[in-house]
């Protein structure tokens, strides 16, 4: 490997970038602002040599396209970790070139705080199920705005338990309401409807993917993995080896307790709540299914709801369920064949 001659810090905007050029002795070679298009960014990148040079991008809202184009044209390229940079930015000014001096002398020193940057075959998987979960979110919201507007007249004893499914819809288009109300319940049926339609079509593009992918149909093995489940794991987690065990991952997912330690004194609280949330969220729902069809997740939760009640038990089966499929996939096997049922 050729030897590192140049450190770039990026600082990322959405309309433009601000680049710092380093060099091994932490002197700035070159430095401009310039607009995230590509033949500005060429131009700044002539001074960059491509053989003996590494570029620092800070993992923000709009990182992708210019990982993406760099990569593509040859450069190496690293995500710096959000929150670490974030801590260090507090004892400098916060100035974009100040934030691309950062990022380039972090580089220079091998003190970034590195981020997992995802193929882009991850990324795929990553951003349809965070729509499908985006579609849901927005079609739950409306659903809440017809349930105010049918308070508004005193009705909240619907003959459906679910208010929206094919005669509930039907028994709300029959309702008579005024005039501008009747209008707006009309349109927020007709989205509800569309919006169901969306998530149908976008199931299908999940269920698609789900089936070419080698890690998706060993994660379905295992009960309350259905194609979305599966899918949005594998798509969060990305590539398995960059955890060292099962409690490294449970840690990313946010499902392991608080630890408060005073001398000799040790307690564990809550879960944590920190590290990826839609892997958390997924595989806490992925639990509540599982010790419904699974005997030795059915016992395990049992065991803890007495205890504990619902949510912890079923937070606990969740980690567990999450601590296997890291040995799942790490050993290439399905839930199965799995020496699981010795435990517990």
């Amino acid at each position: 490997m050729q030897e590192i001659k140049q450190y770039v810090g990026m600082d990322v905007h959405k309309e433009y970038v601000y680049g710092v050029i380093m060099d091994k002795e932490g002197s700035i070679l070159f430095e401009r602002k310039f607009n995230t298009e590509p033949h500005e960014t060429d131009m700044f990148m002539l001074n960059v040599m491509k053989d003996s040079s590494i570029v620092a991008i800070e993992a923000c809202s709009c990182w992708q396209y210019m990982y993406d184009y760099l990569s593509d044209a040859g450069y190496k390229v690293v995500l710096a970790h959000p929150l670490g940079v974030k801590a260090l930015k507090k004892l400098r000014h916060h100035t974009d070139p100040d934030d691309a001096n950062l990022l380039a002398d972090l580089l220079r020193t091998n003190m970034l705080p590195m981020s997992y940057a995802a193929p882009w075959d991850i990324r795929v998987k990553r951003q349809i199920t965070r729509h499908n979960h985006a579609l849901t979110e927005i079609q739950n919201e409306i659903m809440n705005m017809s349930h105010a507007l049918l308070l508004r007249h005193g009705i909240h004893n619907l003959p459906y338990q679910d208010a929206f499914c094919k005669k509930g819809i039907q028994f709300l288009q029959g309702l008579d309401l005024p005039g501008c109300d009747r209008f707006e319940l009309d349109n927020f049926l007709e989205l509800i409807q569309m919006f169901e339609k969306k998530k149908e079509d976008t199931q299908e593009a999940i269920n698609k993917i789900a089936e070419d992918d080698p890690a998706i149909r060993i994660v379905m093995t295992m009960p309350g993995m259905g194609y979305y489940n599966a899918t949005t794991f594998v798509g969060e987690v990305g590539d398995i080896r960059r955890f060292e065990s099962g409690d490294k991952l449970a840690s990313f997912a946010g499902l392991v307790p608080r630890v408060y330690q005073s001398g000799k004194t040790l307690k564990l609280g809550h879960i944590t709540k920190q590290g990826n949330t839609s892997l958390r969220h997924t595989m806490v729902q992925a639990a509540n299914v599982a010790v419904q069809h699974d005997k030795t997740l059915g016992k395990i939760y049992n065991r803890l709801a007495l205890k504990k009640g619902h949510q912890k038990a079923i937070v606990a089966v969740a980690r567990r369920m999450v601590t296997l499929l890291y040995a799942m996939l790490k050993n290439n096997i399905q839930y199965h064949a799995l020496q699981i049922h010795k435990a517990s």
